[in-house]
């Protein structure tokens, strides 16, 4: 049903009309982004691992120093991934990076570091989903290909007045399919960017400004009045909370102990102080858990500011307990005793970085 009403107002429209407003919007419109300087596939597909679900000034000062450090394929293919993960610290969603260094080894392997045009070599990539193997084949190599992002689908729903809701995976096709009937063939690197830059600029969540839009004139709900009703979308779940104990150990060196998480799960491979979920041990338990679990025995324990972190899905609480460390044994391999000024190249996340800056004010005269 939803297939037929779109194809239905898609036919209304003027499609080449509408290209040539969207992509002279653009041009005339478009923001000066690092990316955008050339057409490298290379810096395109950075800047769209990066931006998947963050804002465009976070990503800038990020998407510079990551390309300083990594100017080439060949560049993050040799990288040592600790390094990678820490010019990624504070940007989140770290599997983006780890998934973006491996699919960047392949092309080099296999590629001969030549960022693949074919669409499935591409889409074949690990972390290269359609979204992303849309924008590179279009906006560095020029091909026709939809990349169907929320900007792309809260604009064409509105535009095409589509009533599918954007929450469900399935509707993705439906705006995908949209697009390759509009797409233009002489610039689709211009009109897929217009897509987004329009969804970005103008034709934004709640309060679109349809008084400045270079495509009013085409646009089924504007034309309708029910601009604002549109698009559809499901509320998400309710993020689940999850309360922690932070653990941090500090010895009479005035060392704290950090250990590395696990290779694969949230936050793989990066590094945090102690940390234990309240469901596992108790406030009248946790000294002996500590004293039992890192071979350590204690002389005094304080406490420090609680931390909060929201991702995606969690929302951590971190009830932070600072144990100050009498004698110690030999750590695991995946622990380090480290001075404050030490623990610099490790990348530690966000809720992490807290409680470092806590660190540094509640140690200041020592550390």
């Amino acid at each position: 049903m939803e297939d037929s009403k779109f194809t239905q107002n898609i036919e209304e429209i003027n499609i080449e009309a509408f290209q040539t407003d969207l992509i002279n919007w653009f041009y005339q419109e478009k923001r000066n982004l690092p990316w955008r300087e050339n057409q490298d596939p290379y810096k395109v597909w950075v800047s769209e691992i990066m931006l998947q679900q963050t804002k465009v000034d976070t990503v800038i000062p990020y998407f510079e120093q990551f390309m300083k450090k990594f100017p080439t394929v060949e560049a993050l293919a040799s990288a040592d991934e600790q390094e990678v993960l820490k010019t990624w610290e504070g940007l989140g969603y770290y599997s983006r990076a780890r998934n973006l260094q491996s699919a960047v080894q392949e092309v080099v392997e296999t590629y001969e570091g030549k960022v693949p045009n074919d669409p499935k070599q591409l889409g074949d990539l690990k972390g290269v989903g359609p979204y992303t193997k849309g924008a590179i084949l279009s906006i560095a190599y020029g091909i026709p290909e939809p990349a169907v992002d929320g900007n792309v689908m809260r604009v064409l729903s509105r535009i095409l007045r589509i009533e599918a809701d954007i929450a469900k995976a399935g509707s993705r096709r439906i705006f995908e399919a949209a697009v390759r009937q509009l797409i233009s063939e002489d610039d689709p690197s211009a009109f897929n960017q217009g897509l987004m830059e329009l969804g970005a600029l103008v034709c934004t969540p709640k309060s679109p400004s349809c008084m400045l839009c270079p495509v009013q004139a085409h646009c089924k709900a504007f034309h309708d009045g029910v601009e604002t009703e549109l698009p559809i979308k499901t509320k998400a779940k309710k993020q689940k909370k999850q309360p922690y104990f932070a653990c941090v150990l500090v010895d009479q060196h005035n060392r704290f102990l950090i250990e590395q998480r696990p290779n694969e799960g949230l936050l793989a491979n990066m590094w945090q102080f102690p940390l234990v979920e309240k469901t596992d041990v108790d406030d009248d338990h946790l000294q002996a858990w500590v004293k039992e679990k890192y071979r350590v025995s204690l002389k005094g324990t304080d406490l420090l500011p609680k931390i909060k972190h929201v991702f995606s899905h969690i929302i951590w609480e971190l009830d932070v307990r600072l144990f100050y460390v009498e004698t110690t044994e030999e750590q695991a391999n995946n622990q380090q005793w480290l001075s404050f000024g030490e623990l610099a190249p490790y990348p530690f996340p966000v809720p992490f970085q807290k409680l470092i800056n806590q660190l540094a004010t509640h140690f200041e005269s020592e550390i």
